[in-house]
C-alpha cells in the first residue's frame, strides 16, 4: 500500500506568523543586546538592568529564551540562574564593536521596512511606493538626503548587507587585470575600499551624489586610501560617467524600471573602452523563478520602495547587455542569494 505524505499546516503557520520571530530578533539588534553580550556572558537581571527593560523578569526570560530557541543566543541554567551569551554567528555579525557587523540592514528593517511592508497589499493594488516619499522612482533618496541620521543609517545598512558579497567579488574577480574602476552609486565607497585592500595596483572612483560625499570621504580616510580612491560627485543618469575600465553597481539596477535599466546599461557600454567590464551585484533571481526567495522578496521590496523597480534574472540581464552591445555575459555566485552579473565589451 502506497504511503501517503502527511499534510499539516506547520509551514503555513511558520511563514504566516514569521513576523513574530523577525521582530524578536530586530528588537534585540535595536537594543544592542548582541553588542552587550559581546563583552561576555550576562545573567537575566544584568541584561534587564543594562538595557533598561521595565517589564517583568518572566517576560525578559521569554524574550531571551525565544532567541535561544531561534539559535541566536546560548544559555546556561534557567530563569534566575540563567546566563546568556552570543552564538558564533551573532557574535561575529551583530556586535557593533566588530568590523564584521551587519546590523545596519536590520536596524533599517526595524526602523523603516517593518512598517512599509505592512502596506504590501496597498502596493499591489495601486502599484505605488509605500515609503516615506510615496512618490516616483527613487524619490526615497531625496527624503534620506534631508536627514543626516537616516542617511547614515541607510549607508550602514547597505554596507552591512553587501560586505560578504563585496569580499567574495574581490576574491573571485581578477581586478588585477585592470588599472581603473568606478563604482556608480557607490555610497560610502565600501566596494572601492574592498577592491583596493585586496588589489594593490588599481585606482578607484566612488561616483555618487553630493550628500554622500562626506560619508564616503570619512570612510576612505579610515582605511588610509585617499591616494587610491577618489569620490567624484555626480548623477550617473544625468552626468557623464568618469573614465574607467571597470564599472560596478551594487544594488542599483533593481531600483529602476526596465526602460531606465536599459538606458543606463547602454550608457555604460558606450563609455567603456574596448575590453571594458560592467559588473552588477544584486540578488539575481534564478531563471526559473522558483528558488531565490530572497531575490523575489527583494523585488517586492522595490515595489514598496520605488513603485516600478524590480529585481531580475540572469536571462533578463543578458538580454539588456546584449542589446547594448556587450559581447559576453556571465554570472558569478557570491554569498547567499547574491550574484554578480558581468558583461564584457
Amino acid at each position: 500500500m502506497e504511503q501517503q505524505t502527511a499534510i499539516d499546516p506547520a509551514r503555513i503557520m511558520q511563514v504566516g506568523m514569521g513576523f513574530w520571530a523577525s521582530k524578536t530578533l530586530l528588537t534585540a539588534v535595536k537594543l544592542n543586546l548582541f553588542t552587550l553580550l559581546g563583552k561576555g556572558q550576562q545573567s537575566t537581571k544584568q541584561i534587564k538592568n543594562q538595557l533598561g527593560l521595565q517589564t517583568t523578569d518572566r517576560h525578559v526570560s521569554d524574550w531571551l529564551d525565544t532567541l535561544v530557541s531561534l539559535g541566536f543566543l546560548n544559555r546556561e541554567g534557567i530563569f534566575d540562574s540563567a546566563n546568556y551569551s552570543n552564538t558564533p554567528d551573532t557574535d561575529l555579525f551583530l556586535d557593533k564593536n566588530k568590523p564584521s557587523y551587519i546590523g545596519g540592514i536590520l536596524q533599517m528593517a526595524n526602523n523603516r521596512s517593518y512598517n512599509i511592508w505592512s502596506n504590501l497589499e496597498t502596493a499591489l493594488k495601486t502599484g505605488k511606493p509605500q515609503n516615506e516619499a510615496s512618490a516616483g522612482n527613487m524619490e526615497l533618496f531625496q527624503v534620506l538626503y534631508q536627514d543626516p541620521q537616516k542617511l547614515q543609517e541607510f549607508m550602514d545598512a547597505m554596507s552591512g548587507i553587501q560586505s560578504g558579497n563585496f569580499r567574495a567579488l574581490v576574491n573571485k574577480f581578477d581586478f588585477d587585470r585592470y588599472k581603473t574602476m568606478a563604482d556608480l552609486g557607490g555610497a560610502d565607497a565600501w566596494l572601492s575600499i574592498q577592491v583596493c585592500l585586496k588589489h594593490p595596483n588599481i585606482q578607484c572612483i566612488n561616483f555618487d551624489l553630493g550628500p554622500v560625499e562626506p560619508l564616503a570621504n570619512k570612510k576612505i580616510a579610515q582605511f588610509n586610501l585617499q591616494e587610491r580612491i577618489t569620490h567624484l560627485t555626480g548623477d550617473f543618469m544625468k552626468d557623464e560617467l568618469p573614465d574607467a575600465e571597470v564599472y560596478t553597481m551594487g544594488n542599483i539596477l533593481h531600483g529602476m524600471d526596465e526602460s531606465i535599466k536599459q538606458q543606463l546599461i547602454n550608457k555604460i557600454y558606450e563609455k567603456l573602452p574596448d575590453k571594458g567590464v560592467f559588473i552588477a551585484i544584486e540578488n539575481i533571481i534564478d531563471n526559473e523563478r522558483r528558488q531565490n526567495t530572497f531575490g523575489l522578496l527583494m523585488s517586492l521590496n522595490m515595489l514598496l520602495e520605488n513603485g516600478d523597480g524590480f529585481d531580475y534574472s540572469f536571462v533578463d540581464f543578458e538580454k539588456w547587455a546584449t542589446k547594448a552591445g556587450f559581447k559576453k555575459v556571465e554570472i558569478m555566485p557570491l554569498t547567499g542569494p547574491c550574484s554578480a552579473a558581468i558583461a564584457y565589451k
